[in-house]
């Protein structure tokens, strides 16, 4: 066999047959090309494998605030020697910040899978779709009265409620409304593997891998005891061939090293025999696979797993029947016969994967095999999809670029200010006091005892006060008349404030290198930024990351690209198929069917993104202004508002504003004719109240004069049986009163008589007393007072 195509490659010869290809020779002959050129023949110290390792190690542990203070020691030592310094060690944590910002904005970003089928079947069912609804539209009035006419609904949509009035809506209803039950079906499949498999955990682990390592690689892969799956692959574990394609779509063979324990490796394995096993765990070369992880695993082996990328030649017999038709027969790539009249030979060169696994350090090679089920596109089955989704939006050369290999220098500044500092603090004394022991002793305290220094601290500290002299005992200037004085030490402050500066500088020099400014990283903006301005430097600051987003929706795009090519086949196995049953329902289980079956329907996958801030805020704005001037009603704000799609929302907004516009033509055209339909039928109204106002007028004239007659007979009988019973009764009251009068004169009469015959009465009484007063010549007699009868009861006229 010959194995290399060239002196300068190591992999073999790919213009072979494809038997010699399937041989377990050709593809040891592949795995050890791999394992030469990552594991013996590098780019530093003759390893690439483990300079690409001890990078992203390092990256990781710089982006989780842990990475190695032996440089920081050997700064600050003095040839060697650190017994003078006793600092904490342990790095600051700065970059953890930055790393955490970015990938929860990236991760908190929501999106739904979209499915469009673009296969021929779908396209012309989805023309004939638009064309029945375009129909009903222009013949909308001629259905609508031939309905109310006939009562026959020739409708061809089943909503006719929901037929558009324009073109432009028609053409959003489409991209809006419109969805085949194989897209809605593909759209759950696809949704539902992921969620099986966890994505949500995984993308996150990808976008860490984005911001720390600069790469991301997730693999989709399907087998019948599993399905399909899709898991995160270490990029510090990954092999690949060279590229400077930063998607990685040109590479012809990628991998992965997995350290298996024996059992794991038997059991996935089942052909190897126990005395391979027990060579290959003996083999010393494991170790030199393994260098930087630490202790190693006596029951584990390093296993190189990878897809290698090749072509095979499809041959086909083309014969002429009897009967005048073609009959193709497919034959091996060996088949070359010699020119005949009765057949030909076509050929065509179709992408193949094969799968691979060996134990590195051995010539042992566990598995070589033409892939079962290759993703292949629908609209080119000669291509084929490698199971690795990869991408490194800032590689150049081969050289891989991330936030956090920018920032290592700045991180390791950072570390060495910060323990400047702690050695600048631990110099740092406190302020003391100077103790004139001289001046202590010309102090007299009055009671026979001299200052002594520890009474004069004590005095000191609680009080603040001294007691001195300013002359000595003999009589002289006593030059230590203060004999406490305090001791200022601020010779470290400057150096304080000078390191928290450089701390300062090298911190914002991060946020330059990055683009995450203070407005991103949650800092305290200053209390006179404007709020406006605040959000254009949070914009900026997401511009500045933007790649590392779009890496994201790549990987996610291609990862249910490679989900949607393996659906048909997981539907042809059972166990496969009733796990999507579980998840999804029966219905587009056997819509689903209808792809397995058919192989009619190619989907294209699309992602549908969740607006930024910043278009959120322009398509409210948007919104919010025709609101404001009545171009649209409050529920078509809430139907815009639900469309992730920025270009569409806007479309449906204008969409929107045209038809209330010609709504509202329509609602004033007709106010217009109900206001003057309305002010006929009022002045109708109004004349037919008038005649019958007057009608009522006359009418009640009428009535009014007869009731006034009626109450004016009515009056005049009362009034004449008023005049009878008067008259009846001023009779009985003259009668009666004739009556009283004359019998008061009866009685006035009688009354007279008596009194006459009182008065004669008494006039002979007192004719009489005269008489015996006279005889007798008694005193006079007074008759104003006679017996029993007053004066003034006599009268006088009688």
């Amino acid at each position: 066999m010959n194995i290399y195509t060239n002196s300068n490659s190591a992999f073999p010869s790919q213009v072979v047959s494809e038997a010699e290809k399937s041989s377990l020779e050709y593809g040891s002959q592949v795995a050890m090309a791999i394992e030469y050129e990552w594991f013996r023949s590098g780019r530093t110290n003759g390893n690439r494998y483990l300079t690409n390792w001890n990078n992203f190690h390092e990256l990781r542990l710089y982006a989780r605030g842990e990475q190695s203070i032996q440089k920081y020691k050997d700064e600050l030592s003095i040839n060697g020697d650190l017994s003078y310094l006793n600092l904490d060690w342990k790095p600051v944590p700065i970059l953890s910040k930055f790393v955490d910002i970015v990938v929860n904005g990236i991760s908190q970003k929501t999106y739904d899978i979209k499915a469009y089928a673009q296969d021929p079947e779908s396209v012309k069912k989805r023309t004939r779709y638009a064309s029945k609804i375009y129909e009903d539209m222009l013949a909308k009035e001629y259905i609508e009265s031939l309905k109310q006419t006939l009562g026959v609904d020739v409708y061809q949509t089943p909503h006719p409620e929901l037929i558009p009035e324009s073109p432009e809506e028609l053409e959003l209803h489409m991209q809006l409304s419109y969805k085949q039950s194989v897209e809605i079906a593909e759209e759950e499949a696809i949704s539902s593997v992921l969620a099986q498999n966890k994505y949500d955990l995984i993308r996150r682990r990808l976008n860490m891998d984005l911001v720390t390592c600069g790469i991301a690689a997730a693999k989709t892969s399907f087998n019948t005891a599993e399905g399909i799956t899709v898991d995160y692959v270490d990029p510090a574990y990954m092999v690949y061939s060279y590229t400077e394609d930063p998607n990685f779509d040109d590479i012809y063979y990628v991998g992965e090293v997995k350290s298996i324990t024996i059992p794991e490796l038997k059991k996935e394995f089942p052909n190897i025999s126990e005395k391979e096993l027990k060579r290959i765990q003996e083999m010393p070369g494991n170790r030199q696979y393994i260098t930087g992880w630490g202790g190693y695993d006596e029951n584990t082996v390093q296993v190189l797993y990878f897809d290698y990328k090749t072509y095979h030649n499809q041959v086909f017999k083309i014969k002429q029947t009897d009967q005048g038709l073609m009959k193709a027969i497919e034959k091996p790539d060996t088949f070359d016969p010699p020119e005949n009249d009765n057949f030909e030979r076509v050929s065509r060169s179709i992408e193949v994967l094969y799968h691979g696994a060996k134990v590195l350090g051995t010539d042992t090679m566990l598995k070589w095999e033409l892939a079962q089920n290759m993703s292949r596109p629908y609209a080119d089955t000669t291509k084929v999809e490698m199971n690795y989704a990869i991408c490194a939006p800032r590689m150049y050369k081969g050289r891989i670029e991330s936030i956090v290999s920018k920032c290592m220098g700045f991180a390791d500044m950072i570390q060495l200010t910060h323990l400047k500092l702690q050695q600048v603090i631990s110099r740092v004394v406190p302020d003391g006091v100077y103790l004139d022991m001289d001046g202590l002793a010309e102090v007299d305290l009055g009671n026979g005892t001299n200052y002594n220094p520890a009474e004069a601290l004590n005095m000191y500290f609680q009080t603040g006060s001294i007691v001195g002299r300013s002359l000595t005992q003999d009589g002289d200037m006593n030059a230590g008349k203060v004999p406490i004085q305090e001791l200022q030490s601020s010779g470290g402050n400057a150096k304080i404030a000078s390191l928290i500066q450089t701390y300062q500088y090298y911190l914002q020099m991060i946020r330059d290198v990055t683009g995450l400014n203070e407005a991103r990283d949650g800092s305290l903006p200053d209390r006179n930024t404007l709020v406006g301005l605040q959000k254009m430097a949070a914009n900026a600051s997401n511009t500045a990351t933007r790649h590392i987003k779009q890496s994201s929706s790549y990987l996610t795009l291609r990862i249910a690209e490679n989900t949607a090519l393996k659906i048909a086949d997981a539907l042809e196995f059972p166990l496969t198929k009733n796990s999507l049953k579980n998840s999804i329902s029966t219905f587009n289980v056997r819509t689903l069917e209808e792809i397995v079956n058919l192989n009619l329907h190619d989907f294209g996958i699309f992602l549908e993104l969740e607006p930024d801030e910043e278009e959120q805020a322009q398509l409210e704005q948007n919104i919010q202004a025709a609101i404001a001037q009545g171009g649209i009603d409050l529920e078509d704000a809430i139907d815009l508002r639900q469309i992730k799609n920025l270009k569409l929302a806007n479309q449906m907004l204008k969409v929107k504003r045209k038809a209330k516009a010609v709504q509202d033509q329509a609602n004033q055209q007709a106010n217009i004719a109900a206001q003057a339909s309305a002010q006929a039928e009022t002045a109708e109204r109004t004349a037919m109240a008038e005649v019958q106002k007057q009608e009522a007028i006359s009418g009640s004239k009428v009535q009014y004069e007869q009731a006034k007659n009626q109450m004016e007979i009515q009056r005049m009988q009362i009034q004449s049986e008023l005049e009878m019973q008067k008259m009846q009764k001023r009779f009985e009251f003259d009668l009666q009163l004739k009556q009283i009068e004359v019998e008061t004169i009866a009685q006035k009469e009688q009354q007279i008589e008596n009194r006459k015959d009182k008065r004669i009465k008494m006039e002979g009484t007192q004719q009489s007393k005269m008489i015996t007063q006279r005889q007798n010549d008694g005193p006079s007699i007074n008759f104003e007072m006679q017996e029993g009868v007053p004066a003034e009861d006599i009268d006088p006229f009688v």
